[in-house]
């Protein structure tokens, strides 16, 4: 990359895992929430997604920006669940019956620190209240570094067809310095169990860690790739110290220049695609036939908190936990952070425990689908928005900060191409498809607010 181009965009802006980011979030209240689940019934895309978060973690990473707590003791952990149990039952009534689940997925902390049979009933409880698309993605993030082989064979019971697993680095000296443990099994070991369920794997990275260089970066991808998972995701490393004070720890530790984490990132993308798998929005690598890339050629690519998806398999999210967001089509919802204040609201007051939200007006809906078709696919195509949205191409554009007087260092600088059809991004541009999306924001316009830099 050329450097004088990574020294002017390399800037702090929103990474769009959602529209508006949850820093926009304000106050919301119970009764906000129940209005908009009960107006998501009759969304145009219905499907159901569950989120659970599990927040608790046998060991916090220093890297970590996630709501993420120590291991607490059995009991706390009992009641932790005993209140998704509860959330759960005073949310499904408000939903129309006649839906249908197409994901469900664990995130946290670490989900697979919790007593594993809970993981299954969780999911028993769910998958009983309402039928389900033909095979939905039924998922969850796992550390490998705590699990037995009983573990994982427990693990595999539970009903899970995707497992995300999260690797970081296979280099334990850069894990150490980071607080994270390896893998307690070989993941050979790991991987020869789990094909034999047919599920799907995929292996998850993070690059721009403190002892990371682009060729030892490179030695990472290249055992991956030599295990064949079905997706390689490769995260950034999001430097919020603001977010995480831990995170200060690594500054000290000494974080590789942007420079150096752009090397790790093109290095690790030219094995990947030089291996077969295709290259999926800014951080997913997936097989050919991978049901994301299938997506990507149709135009049905999507793109939640969780991560890439297809329209298929998500639509509405509805999120259980502290700290869970919720993601319909006109709000969103966020669950307390505190888990002893979640725990003590489900179950001493049987009541939900919703602090901040944001409902989104009319412009803000229409640009949330025009971020999110570019984060997805590089590229806006003016019609199929117009056909999806039932909206003149001007008005969809009037509805952003659209505005080729904006555009204009992107296009001189050789980031994008502009026709009367598109918005496209070159592939000197994807680097920097953070820094066009916020020039169709008119949320960054006077903004104040603290994000991360895009390298």
């Amino acid at each position: 990359m050329n450097p004088v181009l990574l020294d002017k965009y390399n800037v702090p802006v929103p990474r769009y895992t959602s529209y508006p980011p949850a820093n926009y979030f304000h106050e919301f209240t119970n009764d906000d929430y129940r209005e908009a689940v009960l107006q998501s019934n009759s969304a145009r895309d219905n499907h159901l997604s569950f989120y659970l978060h599990i927040p608790f973690c046998p060991r916090l990473c220093h890297y970590c920006g996630c709501n993420s707590f120590p291991m607490a003791r059995p009991d706390a952990v009992d009641a932790y669940v005993q209140a998704l149990r509860q959330e759960i039952d005073l949310v499904l009534p408000m939903l129309d019956g006649n839906r249908l689940i197409s994901q469900i997925h664990y995130g946290g902390g670490t989900p697979t620190a919790l007593p594993l049979h809970y993981l299954k009933e969780l999911n028993e409880r769910l998958l009983s209240a309402f039928s389900a698309i033909e095979n939905p993605e039924i998922a969850i993030e796992c550390h490998p570094g705590y699990l037995s082989t009983g573990d994982w064979y427990e693990l595999t019971q539970c009903g899970f067809n995707r497992y995300s697993i999260g690797i970081q680095d296979f280099d334990e000296a850069v894990l150490k310095t980071v607080n994270r443990r390896p893998s307690r099994l070989p993941v050979e070991e790991i991987f020869d169990l789990l094909r034999r369920t047919r599920a799907q794997i995929s292996l998850d990275f993070l690059y721009g860690l403190p002892g990371q260089s682009a060729e030892s970066f490179a030695e990472s991808i290249r055992r991956a790739i030599a295990l064949r998972p079905d997706r390689i995701v490769t995260f950034s490393y999001a430097h919020v110290p603001w977010v995480n004070s831990r995170q200060l720890i690594l500054e000290k530790a000494g974080l590789p220049a942007g420079g150096e984490k752009n090397r790790m990132f093109t290095r690790a993308s030219e094995l990947l695609q030089e291996a077969g798998y295709v290259r999926i929005g800014m951080d997913h690598f997936v097989l050919p036939d991978d049901e994301l890339n299938i997506a990507l050629n149709t135009h049905q690519l999507h793109r939640n908190f969780q991560g890439y998806c297809t329209r298929r398999t998500t639509a509405q999210v509805y999120a259980f936990g502290a700290t869970g967001i919720s993601q319909l089509d006109t709000a969103y919802m966020q669950n307390s952070k505190s888990v002893d204040e979640y725990t003590d609201m489900l179950l001493n007051r049987h009541n939900l425990c919703i602090r901040k939200g944001y409902v989104l007006n009319r412009d803000e809906q229409i640009t949330r689908e025009v971020i999110e078709m570019l984060m997805c696919n590089y590229c806006i195509r003016w019609d199929e928005l117009s056909l999806r949205l039932g909206l003149p191409a001007d008005e969809i554009k009037a509805a952003t900060a659209y505005n080729e007087e904006r555009l204009f260092d992107f296009l001189r600088d050789g980031l994008l191409t502009i026709d009367c059809t598109k918005l496209e991004l070159t592939p000197s541009g994807y680097p920097f498809v953070r820094n066009v999306a916020a020039s169709l924001d008119k949320l960054m316009d006077n903004n104040r607010l603290s994000f991360s830099k895009p390298i």
